[in-house]
């Protein structure tokens, strides 16, 4: 699977550039040449244990990163999972809200302190285990993802999972609500859950990932089941079969409509590679990518949007290939815009298409990836495009104002 292995090494480089150092034969070429968006910094955060710290000293380790950041309204959420807390910042980086557990971090008398002498600050404590993701809606309630202890995980037999995961909710003011588990509060936990959001009517859906199917859980703002819809990977529309060779789907994101109860899927198609000298099925090739909108109430799929690749060239010696990488699906926005990302040699490219396919925008986001540990980027419901950007010696909040373009756009 040539496209494909590509994709997953050039994804582990960008993530851990410094663990496994590119081969002098090994390089990446960006074939199209496309306008840079201005980078605007928001704060940066200094490594430690302080309650305004990130904690990321393992990064240097192969595991996963347990660190994110969300941004609603110009207030920036950011999940630091490996020290088990979650901060709530202006964007002056100034700390509002601290959610901790106090077994894994310093008692923050400072925090403290100021919290008694401001009705905007607060110092929460609560007992994380295992934080994984995070989401905020317009009345500023919190939701996380957190794993729960050995003894409290139940197992479903029949379906042979293990069920571990639920969704915290915390009001405006920091306060403890309750936690949504499959059936709302207080109910069976999750399995895997690979993503959580909220959409225009502050109800939540939460996405889970199973071997071979997607479940979407869509709840009321109340925290109550609505829709349970199960989506089997190998039901999705496939316009590669019939074409006489064997073809393959992979959902690669599911993500909810900010305005109406529907979702959209992205969709990697691959079909099989005949090598030309043994004229033998040898591998997979990727073919193309497209979005589907599927509605929750209904089960209908809409019109399929076939999303453009980006294009590599690998050389080996004297010889290189081009290859098709497509692009990760990173969200919608309110008024409709579908955006993606791939990371290239000068960064990353942005491709945002409007929702009936009628315009497409590409913009180059450049970063010296040589200075990059980790990234995580959030996509608000107004179009702002916000970053996490990890390196040596701090990470950087960045943002980069999509909404004014797609706006300029437009008015023209």
């Amino acid at each position: 699977m040539k496209n494909a292995s590509c994709r997953r090494l050039l994804s582990y480089l960008a993530i851990f550039p410094c663990l496994l150092p590119i081969p002098f034969f090994f390089s990446c070429k960006q074939n199209t040449k496309v306008t840079s968006l201005e980078e605007r910094p928001v704060f940066s955060l200094s490594y430690g244990n302080f309650e305004n710290q990130l904690n990321l000293f393992s990064l240097t380790s192969v595991s996963d990163v347990k660190s994110s950041l969300v941004m609603r309204e110009g207030f920036f959420y950011v999940l630091n999972g490996e020290s088990r807390k979650i901060m709530e910042m202006n964007n002056f980086g100034d700390l509002i809200v601290y959610f901790y557990n106090p077994e894994f971090n310093p008692r923050s008398k400072r925090m403290e302190q100021k919290a008694s002498k401001s009705t905007t600050m607060k110092a929460v404590e609560y007992g994380f285990n295992e934080l994984s993701a995070i989401t905020v809606d317009s009345a500023q309630k919190l939701y996380a993802v957190d794993t729960l202890p050995l003894d409290r995980q139940e197992q479903d037999e029949k379906m042979q999972l293990v069920l571990s995961q639920i969704v915290l909710r915390f009001d405006g003011k920091g306060n403890f609500i309750d936690y949504i588990g499959q059936q709302g509060p207080g109910g069976t936990p999750f399995p895997y859950i690979k993503g959580i959001y909220t959409n225009k009517d502050n109800e939540l859906i939460v996405v889970c990932y199973l071997s071979s199917y997607y479940t979407v859980y869509w709840f009321s703002d109340s925290g109550y089941l609505l829709y349970q819809l199960p989506i089997a990977k190998d039901s999705v529309p496939n316009p590669l079969k019939g074409e006489g060779l064997d073809a393959f789907s992979n959902i690669t994101a599911i993500i909810p409509d900010y305005n109406n109860r529907t979702i959209y899927m992205s969709v990697d198609y691959y079909k099989s590679y005949i090598d030309e000298a043994s004229r033998l099925q040898s591998g997979v090739d990727y073919d193309s990518s497209r979005v589907y909108s599927l509605s929750v109430e209904d089960g209908l799929y809409g019109e399929p949007i076939e999303i453009l690749s980006d294009s590599e060239e690998i050389t080996e010696g004297f010889s290189g290939e081009e290859y098709d990488i497509p692009y990760d699906f990173l969200g919608v926005t309110e008024s409709g815009w579908l955006f993606f990302i791939v990371s290239t040699q000068n960064g990353f490219d942005l491709q945002m298409i409007q929702g009936d396919g009628q315009r497409i925008l590409r913009r180059n986001l450049a970063q010296d990836r040589s200075k990059l540990l980790y990234y995580n980027f959030d996509l608000s419901n107004t179009g702002i495009l916000t970053a996490l950007l990890v390196k040596n010696d701090k990470a950087d909040v960045v943002w980069w104002r999509t909404d004014s373009l797609i706006q300029s756009v437009i008015n023209n």
